[in-house]
């Protein structure tokens, strides 16, 4: 697992939010020099799972005594926040100063489209 906290799906890579913390390791089996990890994905529909297969394959590889390494998806499980630690959900929280601006341009964009159906 120590090793799997080096791995990060791309979209949360700049936050340091580990595929560990956001709870797409479903199960890791180690028999002898054999390591089988499952995986859930956050949709079926993400560009990322090959990358998140080949660099988890890599960093497990890189384990001395480890002589082969599966990773594979599992769709048994379907994943939810609920799955993500304290720490990923910290750092993937936007702070209430970056999403008040937001919200302003928002409502102004909306006001201006009212404002031009009249």
């Amino acid at each position: 697992m120590t090793v799997l906290q080096r791995c990060y799906d791309p979209c949360c890579k700049e936050r340091q939010v580990s595929v560990v913390d956001m709870g797409l390791v479903e199960q890791v089996r180690v028999s002898g020099g054999q390591v089988d990890i499952d995986i859930i994905l956050t949709t079926g529909w993400c560009p990322f799972s090959l990358h998140l297969l080949h660099m988890m394959e890599e960093e497990v590889r890189g384990i001395q005594g480890v002589e082969g390494v599966n990773v594979q998806i599992t769709w048994n499980t379907p994943w939810s926040p609920d799955r993500l630690s304290a720490t990923a959900r910290e750092r993937l929280r936007l702070p209430l100063e970056q999403l008040l601006p937001l919200r302003e341009a928002r409502l102004a964009r909306d006001q201006r489209l009212r404002e031009s159906d009249r």
